[in-house]
């Protein structure tokens, strides 16, 4: 069996997000303005009506995903396999910071490609560790609909793997908005497994009645 529908929500911000610097493996708590994306977003996570919800164990997600588990009083569980991508030598650094120490390494970056010799994490190994958490907490599942609570870049990755798309050059999804939310439906019978429904949104589908809290 399987879920029939994922949620990939993002955290929500952070001061670091505000300074533009990044936090990757670090963890940051939300700030203010965090907690109150997460407070105002919440009940659109809800309408959907999470039968499980998986978070990564940052702060920043955890404390995100928390405003949901407190409507819906489902239980939350920690897989370390949602992290955010690991920065290795770049994270606490703007860009501007960035640009000024390692210039080359800063161009492959922009352009799409592996910044080599900084301990930085691959796109492709990202996405691969973050897809392999959801698909096992989705196997589990007998129907219903997963919520895992993480960060920009690794809901990126993982939804490029998810969709078969996954490698190191391929730029063809944004990096998720704080608080907002992607949307998976399961569909069988074809390849891949999984079909992306919505991306960056924040605002439950039409559909999707706010009674569902109450289920």
């Amino acid at each position: 069996m399987s879920a029939r529908r994922v949620i990939l929500w993002r955290h929500g911000q952070t001061d670091l997000n505000v300074q533009q610097r990044i936090q990757g493996s670090q963890d940051f708590p939300l700030n203010d303005v965090g907690r109150a994306q997460a407070a105002r977003i919440a009940p659109e996570i809800a309408a959907m009506a999470p039968d499980r919800i998986i978070s990564s164990p940052l702060s920043r997600a955890a404390d995100t995903a928390q405003q949901v588990v407190e409507l819906v009083g489902v239980p939350m569980e920690w897989d370390g396999r949602l992290r955010e991508r690991n920065y290795g030598q770049w994270e606490g650094m703007t860009r501007e910071q960035i640009q000024e120490r390692d210039p080359e390494q800063f161009l492959v970056w922009t352009d799409g490609g592996y910044p080599e010799g900084l301990d930085i994490e691959r796109n492709v190994d990202l996405g691969e560790r973050f897809a392999s958490a959801v698909a096992e907490a989705a196997s589990d599942m007998e129907g219903g609909t997963l919520l895992a609570v993480a960060h920009g870049a690794a809901i990126r990755a993982g939804v490029s793997t998810l969709l078969g798309l996954g490698g190191e050059e391929w730029s063809g999804l944004r990096g998720m908005d704080n608080c907002h939310f992607a949307v998976l439906q399961l569909q069988t019978n074809r390849t891949p497994q999984w079909c992306l429904v919505a991306y960056n949104q924040a605002v439950a589908p039409a559909n999707e009645p706010i009674e569902a809290i109450r289920r």
